[in-house]
């Protein structure tokens, strides 16, 4: 275990929070991303030791039940108080059938529990690091999980969605494609399998997946990402006013989403609505300070009004 303890641990945390609502954060934003995710490891680090300690302890439980049990089959005194005298007969239960030997304690199955304990741990962490970025981290965080509990679909998907962010397309699309077999309704594996057929191209297929995912609606996030991934493939086939229609849409859903402010500029822009276009930049520039969309759409906004024309 490290010598640092909750309190250090919870003095950095304060440290870090008072760092994110200073006005300067912006501008420290990748610093700041780096020391967050040193402070989630360390953290991660000292419950994986303290989680084997606990199992320990729970060896020394379990051993301490056996030698009660033990002690409590030994032969006791006789009412007289002398110990029984020894024989070399056979025993009476010899000659009355056979003998039957106490039952051997049975230490508790922690196995099985403290399997899907740490997995659900790595899973937690697994979906900790994808927020933040760190998405080779989350991989091999997601890959012990299945390890110690091979069906579960969540952290596959989870997997998946982070080999996903790494252009691991292939292995990504596998995980999705199992976790979609045994339960065709999890709209997080079927929207990211959309968004990898918009990645290779696959446009038909693409909008079948997400306009599914849309149509389930059991996932906010699933959703909102569908409409994001329409936006964009609408984009790239220049179909600009149904791209205008699913950016806005996942913009309502999610105002945070500074991407797809960005791209809703360039839909409208290219669609021959430049104020619209201008408009939606601004609002890109003037939302969530830690997405470095944020950034892109202030330096667009600025190319614009300066005379620029984007590209496509």
């Amino acid at each position: 275990m490290s010598d640092r303890g909750p309190r250090a641990f919870r003095d950095t945390l304060e440290r870090l929070r008072g760092a994110l609502d200073a006005p300067n954060a912006g501008d420290r934003k990748d610093d700041l991303k780096a020391e967050i995710i040193s402070l989630f490891k360390a953290v991660d680090a000292e419950l994986t030791s303290l989680g084997a300690l606990k199992e320990d302890v729970k060896a020394l439980v379990a051993r301490w039940k056996e030698l009660e049990s033990n002690t409590s089959a030994e032969p006791h005194p006789t009412t007289n108080g002398t110990a029984p005298e020894e024989s070399s007969a056979a025993p009476l239960s010899a000659a009355h059938g056979p003998t039957v030997a106490p039952p051997t304690p049975v230490a508790p199955a922690l196995p099985t529990r403290s399997d899907h304990l740490n997995a659900s741990s790595h899973v937690e962490k697994g979906w900790s690091l994808i927020s933040l970025g760190d998405f080779a981290t989350a991989e091999d965080a997601l890959t012990r999980a299945l390890a110690l509990v091979p069906n579960d679909t969540h952290a596959q998907a989870l997997l998946g969605w982070a080999q996903m962010h790494q252009e691991k397309y292939d292995d990504a699309l596998l995980n999705f494609q199992q976790v979609l077999r045994r339960e065709p309704a999890n709209a997080l594996a079927r929207v990211n399998v959309g968004y990898i057929c918009l990645k290779k191209g696959i446009f038909g297929e693409a909008i079948e997946h997400l306009s599914r995912t849309i149509r389930l609606d059991n996932d906010r996030k699933a959703t909102l990402y569908a409409h994001y991934y329409l936006g964009l493939l609408y984009l790239e086939r220049e179909m600009f006013d149904d791209a205008e229609v699913f950016l806005a849409k996942a913009i309502a859903l999610g105002p945070n989403l500074v991407e797809a402010y960005y791209e809703l500029g360039r839909a409208r822009w290219f669609g021959g609505k430049v104020d619209a276009a201008v408009e939606a930049w601004r609002e890109g520039a003037a939302a969530n300070k830690f997405s470095p969309w944020r950034k892109r759409c202030a330096e667009m906004l600025e190319y614009v009004e300066a005379g620029g024309v984007p590209s496509r």
